[in-house]
């Protein structure tokens, strides 16, 4: 889980990453960091479905109130939810109250646990992708950050021939953002700029 800046951290920044606390630290901590856990990349594609037609900073501060909804993300709890697990969720106030999203969500755990089985590992699945490593991109302004791209559109794919659901292009893209698969740090952001030279 990302941490609070220092208030008065004025470090250069993606243009996103607005003075709101929860967005600097998910940006400095989160975004573009390398992630390679199972689970974590599983809470991370749900809550980019979640995400679908909102502002990420709504999803960062509705995180806790999600964890606590679905279980700490745990994929097999997931799978077995009912319809009365349905009923809770679209009663709770703390999460995104979206039937097709929570549906999803449960269709996603299902999917999930059939590609472990499957592949042993969701984590090698998804870095496959890249080949194992991130692909780091250095834009000098938010215009070049692309909403999606062919590599994007062929793990989006192949995400819904496994069985997912809310895994469209752009979703994915943002997935592969957030979890260090592509590196879209703007190049004037403290994240690519070596600390002795901010000063």
């Amino acid at each position: 889980m990302a941490t609070s800046p220092e208030p008065h951290d004025q470090r250069p920044r993606c243009g996103w990453a607005t003075s709101d606390p929860l967005y600097i630290a998910y940006h400095d901590d989160e975004w573009g960091t390398p992630c390679r856990d199972d689970a974590e990349l599983f809470e991370r594609l749900m809550l980019e479905g979640f995400q679908a037609g909102l502002s990420w900073i709504t999803i960062l501060r509705k995180r806790e109130a999600f964890a606590r909804a679905f279980d700490g993300w745990d994929a097999a709890t997931i799978a077995a939810y009912d319809e009365d697990d349905v009923a809770r969720l679209l009663g709770d106030p703390g999460i995104v109250r979206n039937r097709l999203k929570v549906r999803g969500a449960i269709q996603n755990a299902r999917a999930y646990l059939d590609l472990q089985e499957d592949l042993g590992s969701f984590s090698d699945y998804c870095w496959a992708f890249v080949d194992g490593e991130p692909i780091v991109n250095r834009p000098a302004t938010l215009a070049e950050v692309p909403a999606t791209t062919p590599l994007a559109t062929a793990f989006s794919k192949d995400l819904r021939k496994r069985g997912f659901t809310f895994v469209g292009p752009t979703i994915v893209y943002a997935f592969m953002q957030s979890v260090g698969m592509v590196d879209d740090h703007l190049a004037t952001c403290f994240r690519c700029i070596p600390q002795e030279s901010i000063g």
